[in-house]
C-alpha cells in the first residue's frame, strides 16, 4: 500500500519533483502547485510541503504564499559559478592522479566502458541517458584521485551540474556528438598522464556549456 503521508511520501515528492526540474521538464519560472504535485503522486499536501521547503533550500523553488512555489530559473551567473568550481575540483582531481603516476588500469577500463555507454545514447539521441553518462564519466575522474573531499565537493554540486547539462542539449541536440568527442578527448589525456592537454582540454569542453543559458 502507497504511503500518502509522513517522511516516505515526502521523500517521494522531493524526488519526483527534483528530478523534473533538474531535467528541464519543469522551465525556470514555471509554477508549480502542492496540489498538482499531491495529485500525480497519489498523496496529500502536507509532503509535498515539506518536499518543497527542501527544494527551495536548495535554491531550486522559490515559494510563493498559497499559490505553491516557482522554479528558479539557473542565471548566466550561477552556470559560470558551477563551471568555475567544476573546473577547480576535476583539475585538481587529475592532478593528484597524475602526480600518482595515472588513473591505473580499473578506472581506465570503467572510462572504456562509459564511452561505449555515451556512444549508444548518441546514437539513439538520448538526451536523458547521455547526461547521465556524462555526469558518471566525469565523477570517476575525480574518484580516481582518490581524494574524499573532492569527490564531496563534486557530489555537492551534481544537482546543478545536471540542470545545466540538461539545458544545453535540449536546447542543442546536436552538442551530445561533440560533448562526446571531448570525452574521448579528455579520456585519452587523463589515461596517458598528459596533464597540460588534459587541462586545456576541459576548459574548453566547460565552455560550451556557457551557452546554455
Amino acid at each position: 500500500m502507497t504511503t500518502t503521508t509522513g517522511p516516505v511520501a515526502a521523500e517521494r515528492a522531493y524526488t519526483h519533483t527534483k528530478a523534473r526540474i533538474i531535467s528541464g521538464e519543469l522551465p525556470g519560472g514555471t509554477l508549480v502547485s502542492e496540489g498538482a504535485i499531491g495529485a500525480e503522486l497519489g498523496i496529500s499536501r502536507t509532503p509535498v510541503h515539506e518536499a518543497f521547503l527542501l527544494l527551495s533550500a536548495e535554491q531550486l523553488l522559490e515559494l510563493v504564499s498559497r499559490k505553491g512555489a516557482i522554479v528558479r530559473p539557473m542565471t548566466p551567473t550561477e552556470a559560470a559559478d558551477v563551471l568555475a568550481m567544476r573546473q577547480g575540483i576535476e583539475s585538481a582531481s587529475a592532478a593528484q592522479v597524475f602526480a600518482a603516476g595515472g588513473p591505473g588500469e580499473r578506472f581506465a577500463e570503467l572510462l572504456t566502458a562509459n564511452l561505449r555507454l555515451q556512444r549508444g545514447h548518441v546514437a539513439a539521441r538520448d538526451v536523458p541517458g547521455f547526461v547521465a553518462a556524462d555526469d558518471d564519466f566525469h565523477a570517476l575522474m575525480v574518484e580516481a584521485s582518490g581524494n574524499p573531499v573532492a569527490m564531496h565537493f563534486y557530489d555537492e554540486l551534481r544537482s546543478r551540474q545536471q540542470r545545466l547539462r540538461n539545458l544545453l542539449l535540449r536546447v542543442d541536440p546536436a552538442t551530445l556528438e561533440s560533448s562526446y568527442d571531448d570525452h574521448r578527448e579528455l579520456a585519452d589525456y587523463f589515461v596517458c598522464g598528459e596533464a597540460t592537454r588534459f587541462t586545456d582540454a576541459l576548459a574548453a569542453h566547460l565552455r560550451r556549456y556557457q551557452g546554455a543559458i
